[in-house]
């Protein structure tokens, strides 16, 4: 998810929602032959050199904090007792970092060249360097890279070479950066339109459909020599509980996962993804310890392992979640999960006490010997197979080049036209006379109309906000309204656009289960996402330029 500062049924289980024509099972791309764990010569003479220290360091995957490798930054000093990026990879040997807007990693191009290159001539075995760029809800990276439609606009498109091509753009953008590792594609099957942390970050309902998309993602990031991690295991779709703030429990039998929540996870395992990452739920009938599956060897082991016979890198999703951290503390959670299966710990909340506790449990024998280096070699493997023990660096004048290319846009608009999904009665497109564009995107999307005129509001229309749009609807042919993930503000503006009198379009920018929870809208387009290539599609199919081809990949629910 990776969790921290992110944006998600009990809902049907199949597409229930909208007219879908019947269609043909989606075409699954040729998979990547499963990368094998043994590491390359390379790989297995950086393993024999490295101390008892330096390898419980390349378990970990910490944030740090600042714009340069070697600017000094106070959280840095609090969290690792070292003020620079730099001087924390010198003293506790990561296998990789993760960067974040927030941590102050991303303020632009050059910038971001210059970081991770500097990371890389720190560290004396080559990180891992990961971002959370999944594309729609959770874009790190936005403000530099192309804007790609998210998951489920991809669903929506049926067609899994979209998600291998937008993949594809995002892994070429982020290694132009520096960046070798995505966190993503996310392969939880969305069935709970409740959902409140994965929802459109999903490519859907239907497990089929989800695992061909999957596969064809990990394929992309392939493509583009970038390593990709599947998320979350054993599958995090059918919560209600976000794991940010709580621990969900699902209760799907063995026989439902393996149905469910198991096949984009084998789908993947196929095409030679590089991680899977836990999610922080509980499974009592998967696992009856009440712990969750980032800390469960029945789970990560026994199902994972064993089951689907993926001898990848397995890791955590960021600890600093509470899902995780309710039962055991910071210290245990991280020697738990090693125990468990798991390999890489990312972003424990107390890094030096995280990282004492697995050193500790290797000098006593808790941790032997022989389980620890079999995750650094799976590390190590990763590594040799993605050409990052090579040690290559970016240059910012062809990530200049390849970072929003023509191609790139031209690529991403594309699926965005694919994926508009009309809902209820397109027979009310294209939209005539004077219009109304109001809602959170309303000015972004009435400057794309041209002639519309627009009252914006923000994600939670005020009254004052509301007042306004519907004095000038009053005064329209035709009011749209942009919707995201609709709460109870955004519901009172549709219903006063509906009150007065005027034909009422919903443009829905988030996950669909919205429409249903909307009253007196006359037409309702779906297009998934608020960026400018989904809202450039929504202008299109509003003017007419454009027929609406995408097909609901999730179940509405009963309006």
């Amino acid at each position: 998810m990776i969790a921290t500062m992110t944006a998600g049924c009990s809902g049907a289980s199949s597409d229930t929602g909208g007219a879908q024509p019947p269609v043909s099972t989606p075409r699954v791309p040729s998979a990547t032959p499963p990368r094998s764990a043994s590491p390359s010569p390379s790989a297995s003479s950086a393993l024999a050199a490295m101390s008892v220290e330096e390898k419980v360091g390349q378990l970990f995957m910490p944030v740090l904090y600042g714009s340069r490798p070697d600017g000094a930054h106070g959280d840095n000093q609090a969290r690792f007792g070292v003020a620079t990026p730099a001087g924390a990879i010198r003293k506790y040997h990561p296998g990789g970092v993760i960067l974040f807007p927030w941590a102050g990693n991303v303020t632009g191009v050059d910038q971001m060249v210059k970081l991770t290159g500097g990371l890389q001539k720190a560290s004396k075995i080559p990180l891992i360097i990961g971002a959370d760029q999944e594309n729609g809800l959770v874009s790190r990276l936005r403000p530099l890279v192309t804007d790609v439609p998210g998951s489920m606009a991809i669903g929506a498109t049926r067609d899994p070479r979209d998600a291998r091509a937008a993949a594809r753009v995002t892994g070429e953008e982020l290694l132009a950066l520096g960046v070798n590792l995505d966190f993503a594609p996310v392969a939880d099957v969305n069935v709970n339109p409740a959902n409140p942390v994965i929802g459109s970050r999903s490519y859907g309902s239907d497990p089929a459909r989800v695992a061909a998309m999957v596969g064809a993602a990990v394929d992309g990031f392939h493509d583009a020599g970038v390593g990709s991690a599947a998320k979350h295991f054993p599958g995090h779709g059918d919560t209600k509980v976000d794991s940010h703030s709580g621990l969900p429990v699902i209760g799907h039998s063995r026989s439902q996962w393996e149905k469910l929540d198991a096949p984009p996870f084998r789908t993947a395992a196929e095409h030679g993804v590089d991680i899977i990452m836990s999610a922080h739920v509980v499974m009592p009938k998967l696992d009856p310890s009440g712990d969750p599956a980032t800390l469960s060897k029945p789970i990560l082991t026994g199902l994972l392992r064993d089951k689907l016979r993926y001898d990848g890198v397995i890791t955590t999703d960021a600890l600093d979640m509470e899902g995780v951290r309710e039962k055991y503390g910071d210290a245990e959670v991280a020697v738990r999960a090693i125990l468990a299966g798991v390999d890489l710990l990312l972003m424990p909340p107390d890094f030096p006490k995280a990282y004492g506790a697995v050193l500790g449990a290797v000098k006593s024998g808790r941790i032997s010997g022989e389980r620890l280096d079999q995750s650094v070699r799976r590390l190590l493997a990763l590594k040799a197979s993605r050409g990052i023990l090579k040690r290559s660096v970016a240059d910012a004048g062809e990530a200049a080049k390849v970072l929003r290319s023509g191609e790139h846009r031209r690529t991403a608009q594309g699926i965005a036209d694919r994926s508009v999904t009309s809902v209820k009665d397109a027979r009310g497109l294209p939209v005539k006379g004077d219009v109304l564009v109001t809602g959170p995107a309303g000015r972004r999307l009435a400057g794309m109309l041209h002639s519309a005129s627009a009252v914006g509001t923000g994600d939670t229309p005020t009254a004052s906000e509301v007042a306004r749009a519907r004095s000038a609807a009053l005064k329209a042919d035709t009011v749209v309204v942009t919707t995201k993930d609709a709460g109870p503000a955004q519901r009172r503006l549709v219903s006063a656009m509906a009150a007065t009198g005027k034909k009422v379009v919903v443009v829905s920018m988030g996950a669909p289960y919205e429409l249903s929870r909307l009253r007196g809208y006359d037409t309702a387009l779906a297009v998934y996402s608020d960026g400018d290539a989904s809202l450039k599609a929504a202008a299109k199919a509003l003017t007419g330029a454009l027929t609406p081809k995408g097909v609901l990949p999730v179940g509405l629910g009963t309006r």
